[in-house]
């Protein structure tokens, strides 16, 4: 039994899309990326030691977790900004604020780490020294897996104005970000974050994140699966591939939620595959409608306050 999609109207989507309801965490997290892209302005040197640069990740290594907060350009930090406030007030509702900033340190570290990986193998096999020496930083990592989470809670409700499901923004996103790549330098320096932001979010969402009230980890459902991020005929490839990396990634992790409840003779349990996936998408159909109610009722109150005076 799954979840209907929740439809909104041009005046709903607006609403929700308005500068309110924005979390304290989110603004916290928004003064944060604000603070130190001003502090870079300010103190150019400071790149050195807060971007991820692999040459001297060794011993500087807790620029793996600094550099996911650093926005080096201001259109960086804008977009990050808008897009934390936004998506962070649909998300941090029905994750609560501990897993929410737990999904923000976790996407960012793992981001910063794949990334440092891959620019040293790419030294390994150009030889050419600046994939050691460039400096990488950025939020549009956690950004990318916000889109997953949005994924995860709400896939089938469609965006204002565009008609577009919700589960389609991590699989557009990454083509935008591909497609732009060929065009620009600049869009190039993001791809890898935007790439391995959506796989990790995807990961940890998919295998790690606890469910406090079923005590299990992740979201085994189809709905959910790494093919989905593709267009339907390219399923039937995509599956015994990624069935494959689960196999090897992921067999303990499986073993262990087997043994701790997902099935019980070959019966599905409270909380597993399709009911959990159920449950959150009317969590976040829930939040989501919470939001469209208070903004409704903020924007009421203002109308009377404007008509008595």
């Amino acid at each position: 039994m799954s979840t209907p999609p929740l439809s909104l109207s041009q005046s709903q989507g607006t609403r929700l899309l308005g500068a309110s309801g924005f979390t304290r965490l989110c603004k916290g997290i928004s003064l944060v990326l604000i603070a130190l892209h001003i502090l870079l302005h300010l103190f150019p040197s400071a790149i050195t030691y807060l971007a991820l640069i692999p040459a001297r990740t060794i011993p500087f290594a807790w620029n793996l977790i600094t550099a996911g907060y650093v926005e080096q350009s201001v259109y960086g930090v804008v977009v990050s900004t808008i897009g934390l406030l936004f998506i962070g007030k649909l998300l941090e509702p029905v994750w609560g604020p501990r897993e929410f900033l737990k999904f923000v340190f976790v996407v960012n570290l793992l981001t910063s780490l794949c990334i440092f990986i891959t620019a040293i193998a790419l030294y390994y096999i150009t030889r050419q020294e600046h994939y050691l020496y460039l400096p990488l930083s950025g939020f549009h990592g956690v950004i990318s897996g916000f889109l997953v989470g949005i994924k995860q809670i709400i896939p089938d409700q469609e965006l204002p104005f565009l008609k577009i499901k919700m589960k389609w923004l991590p699989s557009i996103t990454l083509l935008c970000s591909i497609a732009t790549s060929f065009w620009t330098l600049e869009a190039t320096a993001y791809l890898p974050t935007v790439i391995f932001g959506t796989y990790m979010s995807w990961i940890y969402l998919r295998y790690w994140q606890r469910k406090p009230e079923t005590k299990l980890k992740g979201d085994p459902s189809e709905d959910f699966a790494f093919s989905t991020f593709f267009p339907e005929f390219l399923r039937l490839v995509i599956d015994p591939i990624a069935s494959i990396f689960h196999r090897m990634l992921c067999g303990r992790s499986d073993a262990s939620n087997d043994a701790q409840g997902y099935t019980l003779g070959g019966e599905l349990l409270p909380g597993s595959d399709p009911i959990e996936a159920s449950r959150r998408r009317e969590r976040g159909a829930r939040a989501l409608e919470e939001r469209l109610a208070t903004a409704r009722s903020a924007e009421e109150l203002q109308t009377d306050a404007t008509e008595n005076v």
